[in-house]
């Protein structure tokens, strides 16, 4: 089933590229927590792939953690992955879908933000599964079900109103099923938890703007084309700032952050 505009996709990261510094806070912190994580193993891991690398952020903060000797580095979009080559480190345009990377190649796949646009995450599994050498790693971030579930809300309650049904906010996944994804991809060990982060805004004109600048805004196949109707926007809008303003009339903006913690066989 084919539910995310990939090209689209491609376009907009391509275009949120030059300015992607101004807005990477999200993905540096995510980043930050994933690679936190290979201070608690015991193994080094020579040969790493930082699959959808964005501009380079796990490279920048990753230091010698891991033991990393060679860090490639890969993004669909060519303009992050040209930026992401900075870093010193290689970069080369991919896709998550459909991977060029020969099996047994690395010993540590990370995925920071990046695979919660793939369209068939069970086969991108089986092909990291398989990219990895015998007890390679694969540890990845990704935005769970509750990510953004205030404003979901607001503007769902907004077009019911309206009389309207439209998809204003991607859906993400559960992590009641990651596990299981892991594990029909041929992995052992999975494990995933999750976390949540708060952001807290004045104006969720801010929110729509660092989500543009992330290049993070609707992708799926069933968005609507027009822009949304001014009424219906207000509306949802209020009903964000009513139901969720904290005491200081700040909005709540929730990610959840699901990790994915496994080995391949």
């Amino acid at each position: 089933m084919i539910l995310f505009d990939r090209e689209v996709l491609r376009k907009r990261r391509d275009r949120a590229a030059a300015g992607f510094s101004e807005y990477d806070f999200l993905v540096r912190e995510a980043a930050d927590r994933l690679t936190e994580r290979l201070d608690d193993m015991a193994r080094h891991f020579p040969m790493a792939l930082d699959l959808g690398c964005h501009t380079g952020q796990v490279a920048e903060i990753i230091g010698g953690r891991g033991g990393i000797e060679t860090l490639v580095q890969s993004d669909l979009s060519p303009a992050m992955a040209g930026l992401a080559a900075r870093t010193g480190r290689a970069a080369l345009a991919a896709d998550e879908e459909w991977l060029p990377f020969a099996p047994a190649s690395f010993d540590l796949v990370l995925s920071c933000l990046s695979l919660h646009w793939v369209n068939d995450l069970p086969g991108t599994l089986i092909q990291i599964r398989r990219m990895l050498k015998p007890d390679g790693l694969f540890l990845a971030v990704m935005p769970g079900l509750g990510t953004l579930a205030e404003l979901r809300r607001a503007l769902a309650e907004a077009d019911g109103e309206a009389g309207e049904a439209a998809m204003r906010v991607s859906p993400f996944v559960d992590i009641r099923d990651l596990a299981g994804l892991l594990q029909r991809a041929g992995f052992v060990q999975p494990v995933v938890d999750g976390d949540r982060m708060v952001i807290r805004y004045a104006e969720p004109m801010r929110l729509f703007a660092d989500l543009r600048g992330m290049g993070e805004t609707n992708l799926t196949m069933a968005r609507r084309r027009a822009p949304t109707r001014r009424g219906i926007l207000f509306d949802g809008l209020a009903r964000y700032r009513r139901d969720h303003a904290d005491a200081d009339g700040r909005l709540p903006a929730t990610i959840e952050l699901l990790t994915m913690t496994a080995w391949a066989g």
